[in-house]
């Protein structure tokens, strides 16, 4: 795709430090490093974001995923371990080609703080209804 800088990088047409590669998923250190060790993998193939996948390609995102985020930690020891993606504007994804972050964490850190006040809890009626309209959709 034209104008993905992760496709540029898959491609070899742009700098990255590769951590990772297969045929399906690449594996690149992010250029911001909150904690040391933010990694960055994607699959090779152009895809927006998660609502793309196919399976075979998402079987490989997550090997990979398992795979990195334990050499991430081994390398650089943490607490724990943030695994995220960012689907869509709304959701703040800023590279429109579907990736996964392996961010190592610290105590206190305060990287990735979800909610931004205490989220309500609604009843379990509501929460039968959500899953009504999610079932649906399957």
């Amino acid at each position: 795709m034209s104008d993905c800088i992760f496709c540029d990088i898959i491609a070899g047409r742009a700098p990255a430090s590769i951590v990772w590669q297969s045929e399906q998923v690449l594996a690149a250190v992010d250029l911001r490093q909150f904690n040391p060790g933010h990694v960055l993998i994607m699959p090779c193939r152009h895809l927006q974001d998660i609502r793309d996948l196919d399976d075979a390609t998402g079987a490989a995102l997550m090997s990979a995923t398992i795979k990195l985020s334990k050499a991430v930690s081994a390398a650089f020891p943490c607490g724990g371990l943030s695994v995220w993606h960012s689907a869509g504007a709304a959701a703040n994804q800023e590279v429109p080609h579907l990736h996964i972050h392996i961010h190592p964490r610290h105590a206190g850190d305060g990287v990735l703080q979800v909610y931004p006040q205490t989220p309500l809890t609604p009843e379990r009626s509501v929460l039968e209804d959500y899953a009504s309209k999610i079932r649906s959709k399957l």
